[in-house]
């Protein structure tokens, strides 16, 4: 009897393999047989779940976005407003050894995708949820009197998006300490800090 393969838990597999090639050998590193052997299979049998290598390095970058998106549930789990907040961005900013790989890695990818014709699937790396928790925690501030009432949650929010972006590119081209990260989501919040007793 044919042995049956779960086809989304081996694209997986293959996008994982990519970035694991990736974080140790570089991007030039990367290619279907460095991937393959990382796998230990055949070149060919890559083929089977993609299109072409374009297709795996679309899937991996679905694939930081959801590792990612997995740790942020983690990370806020019965935090609210700041607390929640400061959780997800330390998920996304280049602070420690996960995010500083994931920042070298992706960043890397960023060309390759930009110039690759857009799918259905291409806003995966804007990471969806990462947007609506970093809404809610933003909102959970204001509600709680951390964050001042007339805070622009919407202008807030895209600057902490823009910041997920560029210290993952400052990290590649200057690596800074996490310290250095977090202050420019600190230098973002403290305009809008309610202050006591005011």
């Amino acid at each position: 009897m044919p042995r049956v393969v779960d086809h989304d838990a081996r694209r997986r597999d293959i996008a994982a393999a990519l970035l694991t090639v990736a974080a140790r050998d570089g991007h030039d590193g990367v290619n279907s047989r460095a991937v393959a052997r990382e796998l230990g299979v055949a070149v060919g049998s890559l083929w089977h779940y993609f299109d072409g290598f374009d297709d795996v390095i679309r899937a991996a970058a679905s694939e930081v976005t959801r590792r990612t998106e997995d740790r942020i549930r983690t990370a806020t789990e019965g935090l609210r407003g700041l607390a929640r907040l400061d959780a997800i961005m330390r998920e996304v900013l280049p602070v420690d050894a996960t995010t500083r790989t994931e920042a070298h890695v992706v960043v890397g990818f960023w060309g390759r995708l930009a110039s690759l014709a857009p799918t259905a699937d291409g806003a995966a790396p804007t990471l969806p949820l990462w947007r609506t928790e970093t809404a809610e925690a933003l909102a959970q501030a204001v509600a709680d009197g951390d964050l001042r009432a007339d805070t622009p949650i919407e202008d807030v929010l895209a600057l902490l998006r823009a910041i997920t972006y560029g210290q993952q590119v400052v990290e590649v081209a200057e690596p800074a300490d996490a310290a250095a990260h977090l202050r420019v989501l600190a230098a973002i919040l403290d305009p809008w800090r309610a202050r006591r007793g005011d």
